[in-house]
């Protein structure tokens, strides 16, 4: 029989319906109704407890002592619930164990606005996010076989909007659990030192055993739909992905979010240009989906260090003229002495590269370090207004010179992993990152080849580049308003508050086509295209 409930309510159903006999809870909005409603049932414990680590570690002993046991609070709870949550993560399974962390984005009855997610992975326990009433029930449900076959504790992870909507469920009888009779097993039920040390194996084991989990878990499912458009969600924010875009994107609906399943995700990832992420708070998702979040960029000086700022953000520090290869080349050191696990990627210009970072990349060579070096051959002297240089083929009266070429010199100095790309091709620049940073121990080369667009292009330029200067146009019936295009910072592009539509000044435009690549509805095209 379909009935209507809130997240709540189908929590509590979804506890009868798993066998769960203890139940226990400190109130707080909006977790409160989980446990009102569990009390109406037959056959489940519940209790009011005096604080939330009380409730946890009442239900930890309940678990112990080999019954499906359950906590329920609010985020904020979990704070003072975390001492026992943290050891018990240490320690065996008896009975299944499961609790709610209520988050409240936007702060509609809290303090502050805390993304409790976080907790699951300081504390390397399982993790589901249900997006409506009957996920509620199911992933309830599915919570306590988890919790049992890999002997962890869940979390939850409930927010404000899935606790007080309602959907409707199917609701199904109660499914008997034998407990599991008590034994003396204190090599894992006693959290001290001796015994804790050997635990923490066991502990990194069942994380690598639940990512594979996550990879099959039938909860992590995903939408296809006839469009380019991919988006990653979980909980609540799928479902507002859902009414914001429809059957316009392509989902990976994720309701098992710790650990991820990285595999599913990276052969989902695989089929689109772009790629977004959508989740209430924190980067929660973004961040282990992004391997390249954690990456130091050393810029040098150059017109290209413009980029350091907003939007961009391109740049993390630079010393001085031609440093930037030498000065990664040590910071690459200084971080794997101190065991940090970060990428170091160094970019200059091909002036600078012929003034000193040809000295600099010489260190990187020799030395040996895995620093990413990146070369910005815009086939000039930009920065001080378009002067000629060895890598440009003429002299300062414009006459033709012998051009040293970039690459060839890079690989005399000995490197031995080096790719030229046109920076402006977003596919072919992500297609060579992906290259470059799957190498972690030997250093790389990436030049970047296209001419500066505010020179006097050369006749080698014209005919080796196709420079279609053509401006770009905004369909404003297919933009959505997503700002994505203005992520580029481009100068040309403009935002209407008003009419929430992108546009494009056209005396600015130099018609690279950027903003038509990461575009997600296809909305801009060069000027008379169809």
């Amino acid at each position: 029989m379909k009935k209507l409930l809130t997240g709540d309510e189908a929590i509590a159903g979804g506890l009868y319906e798993a066998g769960v006999s203890f139940a226990s809870a400190y109130p707080g909005t909006p977790s409160t109704e989980i446990l009102e409603n569990v009390a109406k049932y037959d056959g489940m414990y519940a209790e009011w407890a005096p604080n939330e680590k009380v409730a946890m570690e009442a239900s930890i002993g309940a678990s112990m002592s080999g019954v499906r046991s359950f906590a329920a609070m609010k985020m904020v709870g979990v704070n003072v619930a975390a001492d026992p949550l943290f050891t018990f993560s240490y320690l065996a399974i008896n009975g299944g164990f499961a609790f709610v962390s209520a988050d409240d984005p936007g702060m509609h009855s809290s303090q502050n606005e805390q993304d409790n997610r976080n907790y699951a992975k300081f504390a390397k326990i399982a993790m589901f996010e249900p997006s409506d009433s009957q996920e509620c029930i199911d992933l309830t449900k599915e919570a306590y076989r988890v919790s049992e076959t890999y002997d962890v504790p869940v979390m939850i992870r409930m927010t404000t909007r899935v606790c007080h909507s309602k959907s409707l469920v199917e609701e199904k009888d109660r499914q008997e659990v034998a407990p599991v009779l008590y034994q003396k097993q204190r090599d894992k039920m006693d959290a001290v030192p001796a015994i804790s040390k050997r635990r923490r194996y066991v502990i990194e084991e069942r994380e690598e055993k639940l990512k594979g989990y996550a990879e099959s878990c039938p909860f992590n499912e995903i939408e296809m739909n006839d469009t380019k458009i991919g988006i990653i969600a979980a909980g609540a924010a799928y479902l507002y992905a859902k009414e914001a875009l429809g059957d316009k994107a392509l989902y990976l609906k994720l309701g098992f979010t710790y650990p991820l399943p990285m595999e599913k995700i990276k052969t989902f990832s695989d089929n689109f240009d772009e790629l977004y992420v959508i989740e209430e708070l924190d980067p929660f998702m973004e961040e282990q989906i992004r391997h390249r979040k954690d990456t130091v960029i050393i810029g040098d000086i150059g017109c290209y260090a413009l980029g350091g700022a907003a939007p961009l953000n391109a740049k993390d520090l630079a010393v001085c003229m031609g440093s930037a290869f030498s000065v990664a080349h040590g910071f690459s050191h200084g971080l794997q002495l101190s065991h940090q696990k970060k990428r170091v990627v160094a970019c200059m210009g091909d002036s600078t590269f012929f003034h000193t970072g040809i000295n600099s990349l010489t260190d990187v060579a020799y030395n040996g370090s895995n620093a990413i070096c990146v070369i910005l051959d815009n086939r000039i002297t930009g920065m001080t207004g378009h002067q000629d240089n060895p890598g440009t083929g003429y002299n300062i009266k414009g006459e033709p010179a012998r051009l040293i070429d970039v690459e060839t010199v890079v690989k005399a100095l000995g490197i031995k992993h080096v790719r030229t790309v046109n920076p402006l091709d977003l596919k072919a620049m992500k297609e060579t990152l992906d290259w470059v940073f799957a190498m972690e121990d030997e250093p790389s080369v990436i030049i970047t080849k296209w001419p500066c667009v505010l020179k006097k292009y050369s006749k080698e330029d014209k005919a080796q580049f196709n420079l279609d200067k053509t401006p770009c146009v905004v369909d404003a019936d297919k933009c959505i308003g997503c700002k994505k295009c203005l992520s580029t910072g481009c100068p040309a592009l403009r935002y209407d508050s008003e009419t929430k539509k992108s546009n494009i000044a056209q005396a600015d435009c130099v018609g690279c086509t950027v903003c038509m690549q990461v575009c997600p509805v296809q909305a801009i095209s060069r000027k008379g295209d169809k």
